[in-house]
């Protein structure tokens, strides 16, 4: 808020009047305006409001139920729809859930197209910059505090159930966040020179993992993995597995690639513990995530930075569309072409891997892989959405993907707490429902009296998001937090308040 200072002292004479602007100049410089600035899309804010949606749900909790109730797949065996049944709950579960190594389902798309569509905003965010006036030095520093606020909120959410800083550099916003200042810099690079940069990135990655050594049996790292009661599978995904060429894919291990060995050294100089002097030492993450993983997904982004200018550029929609989807699929025979074990079906002498596809250490044949799925599904939003014009159907994801950064913390930092809040206020509401209940019920004769309060009692929502009596308990208790953080978003999008970094 600014504030005007008083005046003193004898005030200066007015300015001669300006003549008033024609009708043709006003129309003039309101289309350069509109020339200059850049165009919003409705369908980029549907689908990063998709991913952020699937980010959030925590797969509505499908694999845990079928995992432990499994009791849900064989209730309908004795029915003709009992395998239709079993299919879609095993599906759904499969899909839901990260694979434990290589390979790919659904649930591992999410984080690279969120940093896909981070890309693709980049070329719409900084032209309007631009149109602006910043130059690019005030351009390059925003997107530089950008990037250092992306790393410490990456910090900080991965450190709300630590009794300390947890300084660990693999959730997606420090990865994002590690990366966006070289994706900035290629930018305003020529097409060509981004297709040497993914070259040069994926490929100098992959030098670094393959000429990293191979590990001497009876290592530190395996020592201290056995040790902990892990098993040799742990770290041998790809040790006789019978893939040729022989000894490349292995250096895609599991905790003994060049990566994890990075770690090692580099998560090692902050501190582990609230007492330096008990030498507690990282050695591995559980889930196999590296720092070193923004490198090949600057790859990602750039791939998204490519389809943003493609969308801004001057061809048809039609043509657009058509690249995309072009784009895509060149993705995908590059990625099986490097790696043959992606392929839904297998030929005998067909059986190699020059680069293993592995999400959780974003190795280069992922980066190309998941961005052919990018590549599909922004193809895909755009055609429903800006082609055909149904933007009343990508609303309710529009706002959600207008306030990403906002649903991401909300989910980290308020998930238990809108639980908590559920289950209190459903409950007080459960109890003056069925007080409501009882007082119409005098109204009714005796003899439907005792059957109207018994079926009306069991309508209670309380029972139907916490309740014991259905196993479909945890599906609803996501959807609940779901709505919740959507009605947020409504009354932020209604209110005009969009955070941003």
């Amino acid at each position: 808020m600014a504030f005007k200072q008083r005046e003193e002292g004898p005030k200066a004479p007015p300015p001669p009047a300006r003549p008033a602007a024609s009708t043709e100049e006003k129309s003039a410089k309101s289309a350069a305006a509109s020339k200059s600035m850049p165009e919003r899309l409705m369908s980029l804010d549907a689908f990063r409001g998709f991913t952020m949606l699937l980010m959030v749900s925590d797969g509505w909790a499908i694999s845990n139920l079928v995992k432990h109730h499994s009791d849900i797949l064989t209730r309908y065996d004795d029915h003709w729809y009992g395998k239709p049944w079993k299919m879609f709950w095993n599906t759904a579960a499969w899909q839901l859930q990260h694979v434990e190594w290589t390979g790919c389902v659904a649930w591992d798309l999410i984080q690279p197209c969120f940093m896909f569509m981070v890309g693709v905003a980049m070329p719409f965010s900084f032209a309007k910059r631009e149109a602006r006036g910043d130059s690019w030095g005030l351009q390059f520093r925003h997107a530089l505090i950008r990037s250092l606020i992306l790393i410490g909120l990456g910090i900080f959410l991965r450190s709300t159930n630590s009794n300390m800083t947890y300084f660990t550099f693999e959730d997606v916003l420090t990865q994002i966040g590690l990366g966006y200042i070289f994706v900035f810099i290629l930018l305003r690079t020529p097409f060509v020179a981004q297709c040497v940069a993914v070259l040069v990135i994926l490929g100098g990655y992959w030098f670094c993992f393959y000429h990293y050594p191979l590990p001497a049996e009876g290592n530190l790292v395996t020592k201290y993995l056995m040790e902990h009661g892990a098993k040799p599978d742990e770290w041998n995904q790809f040790t006789n597995a019978g893939l040729k060429p022989d000894h490349i894919a292995e250096h895609w291990n599991k905790h003994t690639n060049a990566a994890a060995a990075a770690d090692r050294v580099f998560l090692n100089w902050f501190p582990r513990s609230r007492e330096p002097w008990n030498g507690k030492k990282f050695w591995v993450n559980s889930g196999g995530y590296q720092t070193l993983n923004f490198i090949p997904s600057i790859v990602t982004m750039l791939f998204g930075v490519m389809a943003g200018q493609l969308l801004r550029g001057p061809w048809t929609a039609r043509k657009k569309l058509g690249t995309l989807m072009a784009a895509g699929l060149g993705c995908f025979v590059v990625a099986m072409a490097i790696d043959t074990t992606i392929w839904p079906f297998h030929v005998g002498r067909l059986n190699y891997s020059l680069c293993p596809i592995v999400k959780r250490i974003w190795s280069p044949s992922w980066a190309v892989f998941s961005a052919g799925w990018a590549f599909w599904f922004l193809g895909l939003f755009y055609w429903v959405v800006d082609m055909r014009g149904h933007r009343r159907l990508a609303f309710p994801l529009a706002i959600i993907g207008m306030n990403s950064i906002l649903v991401y913390c909300l989910d980290h930092l308020s998930g238990h707490w809108l639980s908590d809040m559920l289950r209190i206020h459903l409950a007080t509401f459960d109890q003056g429902v069925h007080g409501l209940i009882v007082k119409l019920s005098n109204w009714l004769p005796a003899v439907g009296r005792w059957s109207f309060v018994r079926w009306m009692g069991h309508a209670s929502l309380s029972d139907v998001f916490y309740g014991r009596e259905s196993v479909f308990t945890p599906i609803w208790h996501e959807f609940a937090i779901l709505l919740l953080i959507w009605l947020i978003c409504l009354w932020l999008y209604r209110r005009r308040i969009f955070v941003r970094i």
